[in-house]
C-alpha cells in the first residue's frame, strides 16, 4: 500500500515560533503559564502540558501575580497587556509576526480615520479577531460572510481588513460586493491581509487529496482552519476521514484502499501525521497476514 504524509501540512511558522518558544521557556524550569490552548491540537497540548506549560482561561488571568505567562499567536487585545501589566506578570510573546503587523495596521487606521468604518473579514469569537477588534477599543465590525453585509453602513468610509487565516475568494467576494452596493462618493479601502502560508494551503491540499483512496486527515475539533481544510478534502475526495489521533482509525477503511494520504490543519503536529501513517501500516501488516 502507498501511505504518504502531505509534506505542506502542519503547523505553520506562527506555531511552530509559539511552539520554540513555550519549549524553550520551559526549559528554564520555572513555571510558564499559557493563556488558552497554544495550538487547537489537543495531543499537542498534552504533550507541552507534560513538560510544565499550563494552560489558563482569562478568568485565571486577572487572579494570578508575579508569574510568567505566554501569549500565544493568535495576538491579544490591548486590554490583556493591561491586566498583565497591573498584575505585574512577566508576558512571553509569542504572537505571529505577521498578526502583529496586522493589528498594527488596523490600530493606525482606527487613530488616524476616526470616521472610518473598521470592517473585519473573520471569525466572531476567534481569538485572532478578538485581538484584532481590540486595536480599535472593540468598535471594529466583523463579518463572517457576504450574508453580514447589512452590518455595514455602506454610505460612510469603510476600510476593510481580513483575519490572516480565512480564504482570499471569500475576501475578494465581500470586497466586489462592498464595492457593487456603496453609496457613490463613499471612500473604500480593503487589505488583503491573509497569510499566503495558510491560504496556499488549499489549492495544495486539494491536489493532494485527489491523489488518493483514502485520505485520513488529522486535527483537532477545536481548529477552525481543520474544519476549511477538510472541507476542502471532501470536495474532491469523499473517501475522506477526519480523525484526532492514530487511535481512532477503523481498520474497515482501508480494506480495499490501494493509497492512503495523510494529512492536517495549521495546528497538527507533524509526529501526530506520523503516528498515523505509523498506524495504518500496522494495520496493513495485519490486514495481510
Amino acid at each position: 500500500m502507498k501511505i504518504e504524509i502531505d509534506s505542506n501540512s502542519g503547523f505553520c511558522f506562527g506555531v511552530v515560533r509559539a511552539i520554540t518558544t513555550a519549549e524553550n521557556e520551559l526549559h528554564k524550569g520555572e513555571t510558564l503559564y499559557c493563556l488558552g490552548d497554544i495550538v487547537h491540537n489537543e495531543q499537542e497540548v498534552e504533550r507541552l502540558s507534560a513538560l510544565g506549560l499550563k494552560t489558563i482561561g482569562y478568568d485565571s488571568l486577572e487572579r494570578i501575580t508575579d508569574a510568567r505567562v505566554m501569549f500565544r499567536a493568535h495576538g491579544e487585545p490591548p486590554s490583556t497587556y493591561e491586566t498583565a501589566r497591573n498584575n505585574r506578570l512577566s508576558v512571553t510573546d509569542a504572537t505571529c509576526p505577521v498578526v502583529l503587523r496586522l493589528q498594527q495596521r488596523i490600530k493606525a487606521v482606527y487613530q488616524s480615520k476616526p470616521d472610518t468604518q473598521i470592517v473585519i473579514y473573520g471569525k466572531i469569537g476567534h481569538a485572532e479577531v478578538i485581538g484584532l477588534q481590540g486595536q480599535t477599543d472593540n468598535k471594529a465590525i466583523v463579518v463572517e460572510s457576504e450574508t453580514d453585509l447589512n452590518k455595514i453602513d455602506l454610505s460612510r468610509p469603510i476600510a476593510l481588513f481580513s483575519q490572516t487565516t480565512k480564504s482570499i475568494e471569500g475576501f475578494n467576494r465581500l470586497v466586489e460586493l462592498i464595492q457593487a452596493n456603496l453609496h457613490p462618493d463613499v471612500h473604500f479601502e480593503y487589505y488583503d491581509t491573509i497569510c499566503r502560508q495558510v491560504a496556499n494551503r488549499i489549492p495544495n491540499i486539494r491536489k493532494f487529496a485527489a491523489g488518493y483512496d483514502l485520505i485520513l486527515f488529522v486535527a483537532g475539533e477545536k481548529s477552525s482552519n481543520g474544519k476549511v481544510l477538510l472541507a476542502e478534502c471532501l470536495s474532491v475526495n469523499k473517501n475522506t476521514h477526519q480523525i484526532s489521533s492514530s487511535g481512532v482509525i477503523d481498520p474497515r477503511w482501508i480494506e480495499t484502499a490501494e493509497s492512503v494520504g495523510i494529512c492536517g490543519a495549521t495546528s497538527t503536529p507533524k509526529w501526530l501525521m506520523e503516528s498515523v501513517a505509523e498506524e495504518v501500516r500496522r494495520l496493513t501488516e495485519d490486514r495481510r497476514q
